[in-house]
């Protein structure tokens, strides 16, 4: 007789501890990572999460999900490729670049729907959520101008010397491309060892992010949460 073993579930957080998630490696392998249902997005629930390599991904009208997909998107700043027409662009484009300036217009345009698309995983819950990380001091933005005028940028959770990149969003060729740029480059100076991307894209891809199993992904993040990062500019002109 064959003895097959209960079908994996997520766990439901409802009436759990603020602060406590399963072991990563419970995850569903379909869909890919997905960890735990419910919960809330608490300031404490949030930071717990990306402690364990965790991270909120859902929409409209859906439950709240938790996710820690295996393999991981990474991107390793020594690792980080720049074609020389990017260059070129990030040098003669007239861009100015800012860290901190404007977290609640970046967060807006990366919920502004895509590609013909009608919604948005970034609900007004998660938009509150993220703001009051950024008035905590642990969710940072990446603004991209030319002109007076917001034309890309990103945000996303820095914690140890790791940046969990959030999302991204360009209303001119490159723009965000150029803001995970300077991101990384002014961060390496500052000890970066580790980006978070989550799950795959060309786009990262072509600027030099890699997949990782998740044992692997959870190695150096927690080495990376051990470091200290060497104080970021408060805001303004990002070096």
């Amino acid at each position: 007789m064959i003895v097959r073993s209960p079908t994996r579930r997520p766990a439901f957080l409802d009436d759990c501890p603020e602060d406590w998630f399963p072991p990563p490696e419970q995850a569903l392998e379909d869909p890919n990572g997905l960890l735990a249902i419910g919960g809330t997005l608490s300031r404490t629930r949030l930071v717990a999460a990306y402690r364990r390599g965790i991270f909120p991904w859902y929409g409209d009208g859906q439950p709240l999900l938790w996710w820690t997909p295996d393999p991981r998107a990474v991107l390793l700043p020594e690792r980080l490729r720049v074609s020389r027409s990017l260059e070129k662009r990030m040098r003669n484009g007239g861009f100015l670049v800012t860290w901190n300036t404007d977290f609640a217009a970046v967060i807006d345009a990366c919920a502004a729907p895509r590609d013909g698309a009608t919604d948005t995983w970034i609900t007004s819950a998660m938009r509150a959520a993220y703001l009051d990380l950024h008035h905590d001091g642990r969710a940072h933005s990446v603004e991209v101008w030319r002109d007076q005028a917001l034309v890309g940028g990103l945000y996303g959770v820095l914690m140890g010397t790791v940046f969990f990149g959030e999302s991204m969003f360009s209303r001119e060729r490159d723009a965000s491309k150029i803001a995970l740029v300077r991101l990384i480059r002014s961060l390496q100076a500052r000890g970066l060892s580790l980006v978070d991307c989550q799950v795959p894209s060309d786009h990262l891809r072509r600027l030099g992010a890699e997949e990782i199993p998740r044992t692997a992904f959870q190695r150096l993040l927690q080495q990376a949460l051990g470091n200290a990062l060497l104080p970021a500019p408060a805001g303004g002109l990002l070096p």
